[in-house]
């Protein structure tokens, strides 16, 4: 989020919905490092493009968005179903530009983590990043996933395990 906060954004929010330009780009600027991180994990190498197609689905839906409070949760529930959406329509087995994983300056490690996360589904990739990541209940997740609870649970439990069993290898 900017310095500006919350505040800044109960403002923006109707303004963008109104067709000010300005308060658009402003929008887009918050927006689009918090999406290319959901989906940059989930849609590996196809992240840039996730990312670009979540930020027009916003654009193109803003102006139902009814609640400018839960635009973030509202961005992410958008940017998680496209980006599981891009890596799923895409092959998972090209050759890839290495994904901006944060990497505590150790070069390696981000690659190792980047290399085993290549080697998941994209459901199991969202899952991680729900769960592990955003920290978001069961409950959450299943509606961002649009799957009930009990298969977020399997689906958590099988990529655990799946991330713990490649990263030992």
């Amino acid at each position: 989020m900017t310095g500006g906060g919350q505040p800044d954004l109960l403002r923006l929010v109707p303004a963008a919905q109104g067709g000010d330009a300005l308060a658009l780009e402003a929008l887009l600027a918050v927006l689009e490092p918090y999406v290319a991180r959901l989906v940059s994990p989930i849609a590996l190498g196809d992240a840039a493009d996730a990312t670009q197609e979540s930020l027009v689905l916003v654009l193109r839906n803003l102006r139902g968005l009814q609640e400018p409070a839960a635009l973030f949760s509202w961005a992410r529930t958008i940017a998680v179903r496209q980006a599981v959406h891009m890596a799923r329509s895409t092959s998972q087995t090209a050759v890839r530009e290495p994904v901006d994983i944060p990497d505590h300056g150790d070069e390696q490690f981000a690659a190792d983590v980047h290399d085993v996360l290549d080697r998941m589904t994209p459901e199991h990739r969202a899952v991680l990043v729900l769960r592990d990541i955003e920290g978001l209940d069961e409950r959450t997740a299943s509606r961002l996933l649009d799957v009930p609870r009990g298969t977020v649970k399997s689906r958590l439990a099988r990529a655990r395990a799946g991330f713990r069993k490649a990263w030992q290898q």
